[in-house]
């Protein structure tokens, strides 16, 4: 077992069509039970620690893997990001990483490669971090 603190404050994903990807990353936030997780505003929405605007110079090209609770929402997870658009870059089934990793991959709007993963069955010591300002 090891310990970490929390590592990564952001990651800022800029897109080239604002709402037909706030239309996919909803269809992803619903499949993987995120959905008190999506904050909409007019010109940006908010995944959790994911900012995500319309660019105005350049597209983000990333690697983004979210955690799935279940096989099941991998596999809903690849069907709605496909139906919102998405083109499939890895059907759900197991990688070769190791024993449990069932994943599958999407391209975005932009071309982002993005996962939904489940390294099921594990556990986890808390539900959620919760940050407080001092």
């Amino acid at each position: 077992m090891y310990k970490l603190g929390r590592v990564i404050d952001h990651i800022h994903l800029r897109v080239s069509d604002l709402e037909a990807s706030r239309k996919f990353y909803r269809a992803i936030c619903q499949a993987l039970g995120l959905e008190e997780a999506f904050q909409d505003a007019a010109d940006h929405f908010v995944i959790d620690e994911i900012y995500v605007d319309a660019a105005h110079d350049y597209v983000s090209r990333i690697h983004l893997a979210f955690q799935a609770h279940s096989r099941e929402d991998v596999d809903t997870f690849h069907r709605l990001a496909l139906e919102a658009g998405g083109r499939s870059n890895g059907a759900p089934g197991l990688r070769p990483y190791h024993d449990r990793y069932y994943a599958a991959f999407v391209l975005d709007l932009d071309g982002n490669n993005i996962e939904a993963v489940c390294d099921a069955p594990t556990s986890r010591n808390v539900g959620s971090v919760v940050v407080e300002r001092t």
